[in-house]
């Protein structure tokens, strides 16, 4: 008797899990597949459907936007790369992270820990295949010939000497929720300039590279045979289109996280792309950029997948001033369009990006939306799609964007308030019309600019916060701090809560990592 009721308790939970099993599988097959092709350095200004008035020609980026979602406020959450993606694939603004100011480089180790939900992982949890391909810069640990010396910053030969490049890298992508991964280290200018998939380099670096160039400049690093300087951004979108070709042919959907390294320095347009445009090499590579877009929606037609996925475009932070924006506006052509400034600075040039979704299945065609959103909003979305309920410590600083492209009537604005970061670390919060910005001058690269020889006897002269009224001056032209001390008091207040309690979201307060500010304006309190 027991051996029967044994063997028919078996037989139960064999049936409740091919039942479960199959309900997973049935919800995945209708699940769509998502692509996200991230950008880097490219201005608002610099794709057409943004730019009316723009010298850069990008059909295929404003087909894609023709056939979908148009954003004109969307918003990275630094103006520079690390703390952008940071926020992409975790939900969650950098500063709350040990990276308070910068970038991290070739050596830095892993900045997300593996404890940490990111997009990848959360979307495992539904049956996603997921894959990540291009450029990483969110840090990974290299195995070490000797854990008694520790890793320079990468800016000189002597750095890499201990790295044991026949080893596989610990805290990788594939810890963090990919289940393939092929790219590289940091930006197409800081070494080691090394391929790793899953975890284990392709090649062996046994070479080191340079260039000077004016526009196509990289720094002195080991490099391995396989690692193509000219070549990086077309292998990178040759294997992203694989990738398409193959998994559309499985019974589960796909994430292609698909950061690509271009435009950003070195800026190296293919021989056939070189002089297109007739501006400068920078404006020739976001030419190319845009022709490598089409052939990759062209194979996402073709594997008959269009339909069902979802295909996000966007750019890690504004253009660069690498760029040589001198000449490009020279020649009528404005990266930042009407905005003030550009890559690492707190104005609207360094972190408004171009946004756009397709999703034919959900996603209206010819749209444009003009709420405040942020790339962090990712994560929530991707939740909200899948069904997911995000924890308390999970993507504490993300909305969905899932009312937006369904084009639902909201009572408000979608997110309270958005914060915006320089590379200097300098945060300003943007709630409606206004923006309160916590510094005197860019906080970036842009004059006044901390890094200027003169910085000091600048900012005696100036107001040591900045406010603007964004409806009536989007180029942020005339402050009005001492016009408005009880707006400055709002957002302040405001910008101390979303510290205070880890988190911009309604929720249970989250510990931030760590909060080391030193900021006279804000008189925050630990």
């Amino acid at each position: 008797m027991k051996r029967k009721l044994h063997i028919l308790f078996i037989k139960i939970v064999i049936y409740l899990f091919l039942i479960y099993k199959n309900i997973l599988n049935s919800n995945a097959q209708n699940s769509p597949n998502i692509i996200y092709i991230l950008a880097d350095d490219l201005g608002y200004g610099d794709v057409s459907v943004y730019n009316i008035n723009g010298k850069i020609n990008t059909p295929n980026i404003d087909r894609l936007a023709n056939e979908g979602m148009r954003f004109t406020d969307a918003h990275t959450s630094s103006a520079v790369s690390s703390p952008t993606r940071y926020g992409i694939l975790t939900g969650r603004y950098s500063w709350r992270s040990s990276l308070k100011a910068g970038v991290l480089t070739g050596t830095s180790k892993a900045l997300i820990p593996i404890s940490r939900t990111t997009v990848a992982s959360m979307l495992q949890t539904k049956g996603y295949h997921t894959a990540y391909i291009g450029k990483w810069h969110l840090g990974w640990d290299w195995a070490l010939k000797s854990n008694n010396i520790k890793l320079g910053a990468g800016w000189d030969l002597s750095d890499f000497n201990n790295i044991d490049f026949t080893k596989p890298i610990k805290n990788s992508p594939n810890d963090l929720g990919f289940d393939y991964a092929y790219g590289f280290s940091a930006s197409l200018d800081m070494a080691p300039y090394v391929y790793v998939e899953n975890r284990h380099a392709t090649m062996i670096p046994d070479t080191v590279t340079v260039n000077t160039g004016k526009y196509s400049w990289w720094r002195e690093g080991i490099t391995s045979k396989d690692f193509v300087h000219i070549d990086v951004t077309p292998n990178v979108f040759a294997r992203a289109i694989n990738y398409i070709n193959k998994e559309s042919k499985q019974q589960k959907p796909f994430f292609l996280y698909l950061p690509i390294p271009a435009p950003h320095t070195p800026i190296l347009p293919t021989q056939y792309w070189f002089g297109k445009s007739g501006l400068n090499p920078y404006a020739d590579y976001v030419m190319m950029i845009d022709d490598y877009v089409g052939l990759l929606l062209k194979a996402i037609k073709e594997a008959g997948i269009e339909d069902n996925t979802l295909v996000i475009f966007a750019s890690d932070n504004g253009c660069a001033p690498a760029a040589k924006v001198d000449e490009l506006e020279a020649k009528g052509h404005f990266p930042s369009y009407v905005f003030r400034g550009y890559k690492a600075d707190i104005y609207e040039g360094g972190h408004r990006v171009p946004f756009i979704v397709r999703w034919p299945d959900k996603v209206k065609k010819a749209t444009v939306c003009d709420q405040t959103i942020c790339l962090n909003d990712f994560m929530a979305t991707c939740a909200d799609i899948i069904n997911y309920k995000l924890k308390d410590n999970e993507a504490e600083d993300s909305y969905s964007l899932m009312p937006l492209f369904e084009q639902k009537k909201l009572d408000g604005p979608l997110r309270e308030a958005t914060v915006h970061q320089s590379t200097d670390g300098s945060l300003a919060i943007r709630k409606g019309d206004w923006k309160l910005i916590m510094c005197a001058g860019s906080g970036g690269w842009s004059y006044p600019s901390p890094s200027a020889k003169d910085y000091k006897s600048i900012i005696y002269t100036l107001p040591e916060i900045q406010l603007y009224n964004l409806n009536t001056d989007i180029g942020e032209k005339t402050n009005l701090q001492s016009k408005y001390p009880e707006k400055v008091n709002e957002l302040k207040t405001l910008l101390i809560k979303y510290i205070k309690e880890g988190r911009s979201t309604p929720g249970k307060p989250q510990q931030n990592d760590t909060i080391n500010f030193i900021w006279k304006q804000i008189d925050f309190i630990k």
